[in-house]
């Protein structure tokens, strides 16, 4: 699985800095948040730097492909802003937003057995399909054309880079083998990105001390 992710080079083009962290963790027994994930989430907030030149560099990679990062805000983004009020959500969720919000780095999680072949980064052709609720009813939406997602066979699982995911392949309670997006951009140092992926594997044994993790850099040569 690692192996057959790959990002685009119409994607490199647009930001050759990129990089992103794949790591496969399979054998979790996740469930509803406790004490340790909620004072995960608590401690991060403590850490957490709006300011950090990361953050920025996301709006302007944003802008690069037509988005508007006051309207839809890239996730460090978002996460950054609200780190004081940080809603639990379960363990896993709770382990990568904490991770996200202390190194100021976007995560995304996603239930692996759920994807339909590999993912792939790209820039959207604005045909592929997005699965939402939309008032409290599934439904389609589809990116702009140009737009970057990630995608596998089905469809687009996260837009506008690591902006929403789709309901397909949220990560929930009963997800039994995970997937993580960990994405840098410069000026972002690569050290740090293995760092959060060593703190993220870390949280993940406290929850599952069976969980098999592998993971793959791809990009930042």
């Amino acid at each position: 699985m690692l192996e057959q992710i790959t990002v685009d080079e119409a994607v490199r083009e647009l930001r050759p800095d990129f990089a992103v962290l794949v790591m496969t963790a399979e054998g979790l027994r996740n469930g509803p948040s406790d004490a340790v994930s909620e004072g995960w989430l608590q401690e991060a907030a403590g850490a957490a730097d709006a300011d950090d030149p990361h953050v920025e560099a996301w709006r302007e990679a944003y802008r690069a492909f037509g988005a508007k990062p006051k309207r839809t805000r890239p996730s460090v983004d978002a996460l950054l802003r609200r780190a004081d009020a940080l809603p639990s959500i379960n363990k896993v969720v709770d382990a990568y937003n904490a991770v996200s919000v202390a190194y100021a780095l976007p995560i995304g999680g996603e239930d692996l057995d759920a994807y339909q072949g590999p993912a792939h980064l790209i820039r959207a052709t604005g045909d592929e399909p997005f699965d939402v609720v939309a008032g409290g009813e599934p439904a389609v939406e589809h990116p702009a054309p140009g737009e970057v997602v990630w995608r596998d066979d089905a469809g687009v699982t996260c837009r506008r880079w690591n902006w929403r995911q789709c309901v397909r392949t949220r990560l929930t309670e009963t997800t039994k083998n995970g997937l993580f997006l960990l994405e840098r951009l410069a000026p972002y140092p690569l050290d740090r990105l293995r760092d959060a992926g060593d703190d993220l594997a870390a949280r993940l044994r406290t929850i599952s001390p069976d969980v098999r993790i592998e993971s793959r850099l791809i990009g930042g040569e």
